[in-house]
């Protein structure tokens, strides 16, 4: 089984993390995409909504997705949550499946940073998508891969839609292009602060939610 692990705050979860999901799962042929709200991350923003709203949200975001999952692994957890601890529960909760971590450029560049890096890369595939704003070829910075500077270049100038390689742990690395869905959680908190509509930027039951729940408005 091949299933895909996006980890994320998801402070709001909005349509641009579910069209990563989807165009993920598609093109590589994934069993299920598995969304891992954070429960009480190392680097807490200031904004961040309560974990069990932003798990309800996720849920409901998935919800009419068959091969969407959530998993409550980081909500439930008391203590700080690192995506290692998450990967290392993954496994056994699914003996014998192959993990594929989700991340954005940005994020796969700040590994170094994480709990236990090491042993993070040994754990899973990664998958590192495309984000507006950010280049492939700053992935030449990462200590756990080594490649070609013009291969990045090509994915940043789109010759490439996607290109497969080795981490130095051993694991695969697929670097991806994905559709452009400009649309950030920062800037639905902002619309939400200033009393303006957020509609057609995440699913309606998660608008719905956010209203009941006066969530963002102070």
């Amino acid at each position: 089984m091949k299933l895909g692990v996006f980890g994320g705050t998801f402070n709001p979860i909005h349509y641009g993390h579910l069209r990563v999901a989807e165009e993920v799962k598609e093109k590589l042929g994934l069993n299920k995409i598995i969304f891992v709200p954070s429960g009480n991350p190392p680097l807490k923003d200031t904004e961040l909504a309560d974990a069990k709203h932003r798990y309800r949200m996720v849920r409901l975001a998935a919800s009419k997705n068959h091969s969407f999952a959530v998993s409550d692994i980081e909500y439930k957890k008391k203590d700080k949550s690192y995506s290692v601890d998450t990967l290392e529960r993954l496994h056994r909760i699914y003996p014998g499946a192959r993990f594929y971590f989700i991340a954005g450029i940005d994020a796969f560049i700040d590994i170094p940073n994480w709990w236990q890096p090491e042993r993070l890369v040994s754990l899973a595939d990664f998958i590192v998508v495309s984000r507006p704003a950010f280049k492939f070829v700053s992935l030449a910075s990462s200590p756990y891969l080594k490649i070609n500077k013009n291969i990045l270049k090509n994915l940043d100038d789109a010759k490439l839609q996607n290109y497969k390689t080795k981490l130095k742990s051993g694991r695969d690395i697929i670097m991806m292009y994905i559709m452009p869905v400009e649309i950030s959680a920062t800037g639905i908190r902002k619309l939400i602060k200033r009393r303006k509509s957020i509609k057609y930027l995440l699913p309606e039951e998660v608008e719905s939610y956010i209203i009941t729940h006066k969530i963002y408005r102070s």
